[in-house]
């Protein structure tokens, strides 16, 4: 083995090391569940149009980038594709990704129902040649071991040895008997000549597999999707690190472990396997270009898109009013998400005068987080970017009351321990069953309380006067909130309370990082109500009334309440306006609770969503962002009386306050891309469910505390569980690439695109959409590609090709 690694050695280690760096970047990362985050799945295909990455992803792993035939079929004999959408869709494709005649379009579900065979890995070969199930072993001993060495405090005794993923699993390695109880004989002998590095290790065993530079791509692609969840968590890794200016190689060293056991698996059964192997090889290195199959599922998917576009254009059409100069009685703040969205409508409906501003949930301050009692920083922003601010909640460490808190939280953990310790446990549930029986009935029944509030957070260290207004100023701007403000302005951030739920950071806020979004909520209320920040205001332009008193809430997306923190010092605020204000806001509550009741498995009335985060057995405590696809960055008299259905982002934006189009940039750059994760993380968790799901609920393990497992061992399952995104007999998110519409010139959009390639790349491969409001009201342009636009038309006159 070493003698053909040294022959080949030259000549591989310049070209494997530079397709390993580009295949690692093809994974998505996947964040730990204590934080996770929504992540495009596609992140590491967006340089490539949407058809290319269908043939490269299926190519690798056969995963499917579009619903199955019968999905579009359906669609079209219920009207909700018709045939002029298709010949739009199809018009507006590039002639190379399309058909040469519209009617194989139509006549297309036979195609579109058959299926490329996955290319064997030796692994595969190796199992169709004996009575071992190789990719099963293979993915359950690499499983055993990553979940101790990612372990972040979940097991008792946790996994030893040295901190670099590669030399830790060799050392794993040598003492697991597995491989060679399965029939692998000499692996852990093979274990311990092998390289002590992980790019070392990859060389080698490409030496022994015999592997040319064109077939590695989509072979060591086709290996990393096998993994599953702990590639990704891996990517995760080196994600953060190169985001912070370091590096990490995880996912590298994945790659060179599972690349060992396939050169293991080849050099035992060589003379059984070199000739699959040598077939297999050719299929990996073989020019990957999107089939005639895939060239009519992208339109059958740009043809529903289109129609659901020109239904959020009549709705849009039909909301255009405008603007009053009267005073508010009331202006709320809400995150743009898309279950802000209801409340927002509802919160209007109930009292006369109120302005609802969509904004994204962190408002503009990304600050590294101290809870109280705690050392663990939370990242309170997009995990797109890094903190500028710190902050904490409460006194020092060093406080009495902030010492007693960490004693506590001790014996708690002393407690937890000895109850699972391997010997105690046993006596524990013998003596101390009985007393739980109390516990056990109240979980059941609903009756558990929630955690108590957390002091008022700080701003820690402090920052200095002039960069608090800068702050201030900013995001006032960005929420085109610079005039006629209200003598109340909630700043309302959102999460989930939720029990029993390994998942629930993905129900909190993303922009936050995957927490509630009240301490943000709660440092901006702090920061406007300042005196000094105010008087800083004056002087840069922006003049807040003496009797404006802004507020911080946080909104409860599973019970749709608004807690109020109107204990924070800053707040100052009337017993009476106080009363009123949550009486306003309960309403709102209960008329968008009993609308989303309708649309939730079980739910028996509005009323009955109050207390269902609280069930540790609901699978469904809510829908979270299921069924988002549009994200729209205008002046709320744009959408104010359009029934969005949850189902759009909203993103307050008046271009004409916007001088040099500023902040429409940053919301290009930053809450679009936030939003096209979320909705690409659902599109994939529908479409791929295999790969890009996370399997289902009733069956999830967890391990490590970073994720979960579909029984006790394998892969990783990353992305939403099948619940998230299917009742039980249909899905209640419908897989659509986000439409993006902006209220702004089209020639603006167009410069912001020419400075921001990444964000361009999304709309010029058709990983999104984005489309052009205008004063008149409606859409009225749509992006074509190449900083050029064509004429949207609910009468579907695209097709012609009006074009500028």
């Amino acid at each position: 083995m070493l003698q053909r690694y040294h022959k080949a050695g030259d000549l591989l280690a310049e070209n494997v090391d530079a397709v390993v760096d580009a295949v690692v970047r093809a994974v998505p990362p996947a964040w730990p569940l204590d934080a996770t985050v929504a992540v495009n799945p596609f992140v590491g295909q967006s340089g490539q149009r949407f058809v290319e990455a269908a043939a490269i992803l299926e190519h690798a792993g056969n995963v499917p980038l579009t619903m199955p035939a019968d999905w579009y079929e359906d669609l079209y004999a219920s009207g909700k594709i018709t045939e002029q959408d298709l010949k739009e869709a199809w018009a507006a494709t590039p002639a190379q990704e399309r058909p040469a005649r519209f009617e194989e379009v139509v006549a297309g579900f036979e195609q579109m129902r058959e299926q490329a065979d996955k290319i064997p890995s030796v692994a595969d070969l190796a199992a169709a040649r004996s009575d071992q199930d190789w990719p099963g072993i293979i993915s359950d001993r690499i499983g055993v071991w990553a979940a101790g060495y990612f372990d972040t405090g979940q097991a008792l005794w946790r996994a030893g040895g040295v901190t670099e993923a590669y030399a830790n699993w060799r050392e794993h390695a040598l003492h697991d008997l597995t491989p060679e109880i399965a029939g692998l004989s000499g692996f852990a002998e093979r274990v311990s000549r092998s390289p002590l590095h992980a790019v070392e290790s990859i060389r080698q065993s490409v030496a022994v597999l015999g592997l040319k530079e064109f077939e590695m791509h989509a072979y060591f692609h086709s290996l990393l999707t096998e993994l599953g969840g702990w590639s990704q968590l891996a990517r995760q890794r080196q994600w953060v690190a190169e985001r912070d200016g370091s590096y990490d190689d995880t996912p590298v060293a994945l790659l060179a472990v599972r690349l060992f056991f396939e050169a293991s698996l080849f050099e035992s059964l060589m003379s059984e396997l070199s000739g699959a192997w040598q077939t297999a090889r050719k299929r990996f290195g073989a020019p990957v270009r999107p089939s005639k199959r895939h060239l009519i599922a992208n339109i059958w998917q740009s043809a529903r898109e289109r129609s659901v576009q020109r239904s959020l254009s009549t709705k849009i059409d039909r909301a255009a009013q405008e603007t009053g100069t009267e005073r508010p009685d009331l202006q709320a703040a809400f995150c743009i998400d898309v279950r802000s969205e209801p409340f927002r409508r509802a919160l209007e409906s109930v009292a006369s005068n109120i302005e609802t501003i969509g904004f994204a949930g962190f408002f503009g301050l990304g600050t590294s987080h101290t809870g109280f009692a705690s050392d663990i920083s939370e990242h309170r922003l997009p995990v797109l970017l890094s903190p500028a601010l710190g902050s904490r909640s409460g006194p020092s460490a060093e406080n009495s009351k902030s010492l007693a808190a960490r004693y506590a939280a001790r014996a708690k953990r002393a407690f937890g321990r000895f109850k699972l310790a391997a010997v105690s446990s046993f006596a524990f549930v013998e003596a101390m069953g009985p007393v739980y029986a109390a516990k056990l009935l109240g979980d059941s029944f609903a009756m558990s309380h929630r955690k108590g509030d957390e002091p008022e957070p700080m701003l820690h260290p402090a920052i200095s006067l002039e960069k608090r207004v800068s702050l201030a100023k900013a995001v006032l701007s960005g929420m085109s909130l610079t005039r006629n403000f209200a003598p109340i302005v909630l700043i309302a951030g959102h999460g989930a309370i939720v029990t029993n739920n390994p998942h629930a950071s993905a129900l909190q806020c993303g922009a936050c990082g995957g927490h509630a979004g009240d301490v943000n909520a709660r440092l901006l209320a702090q920061l406007l109500n300042d005196g000094a920040v105010r008087h800083g205001l004056r002087v840069e332009g922006i003049d807040i009334p003496a009797d404006t008193v802004f507020v911080a809430a946080l909104h409860d997306t599973t019970a749709d309440k608004v807690q109020i923190f109107a204990q924070d010092q800053t707040v100052d605020i009337k017993p009476m306006r106080l009363a009123e204000l949550k009486s306003i806001l309960e309403r709102a509550g209960h008329k968008a609770r009993t609308a989303r009741a309708l649309k939730l498995p079980g739910a028996s009335s509005g009323e009955s969503l109050v207390s269902r985060g609280k069930e540790w057995s609901e699978i469904r405590p809510e829908w979270g962002l299921a069924g988002c696809n549009a994200f729209i960055a205008a002046r709320r008299d744009r959408t104010r009386h359009a029934d969005l259905e949850g189902e759009a982002f909203l993103h307050d934006y008046d271009w004409q306050q916007d001088s040099g189009f500023k902040v429409l940039e940053t919301i290009l750059t930053a809450p679009v891309v936030v939003a096209s994760w979320i909705s690409l993380q659902y599109y994939g968790s529908s479409v791929a469910p295999e790969i890009f799901g996370g399997g289902n609920k009733l069956l999830h393990n967890v391990t490590g505390g970073i994720g979960v497992l579909e029984g006790n061992g394998g892969v990783l399952r990353t992305g939403l569980p099948w619940q998230s995104v299917h009742n039980g007999e249909t899905f209640v998110h419908e897989p659509l690439r986000l439409s993006v519409c902006v209220e702004a010139p089209k020639e603006a959009v167009s410069d912001i695109l020419e400075r921001n390639p990444s964000v361009r790349d999304l709309f010029e491969n058709n990983w999104l959409y984005l489309l052009i409001v205008e004063n008149e009201g409606g859409i009225a342009w749509r992006y074509r590609g190449d900083l050029e636009w064509e004429r949207f038309s609910p009468a579907s006159e695209a097709a012609a090709g009006a074009s500028e």
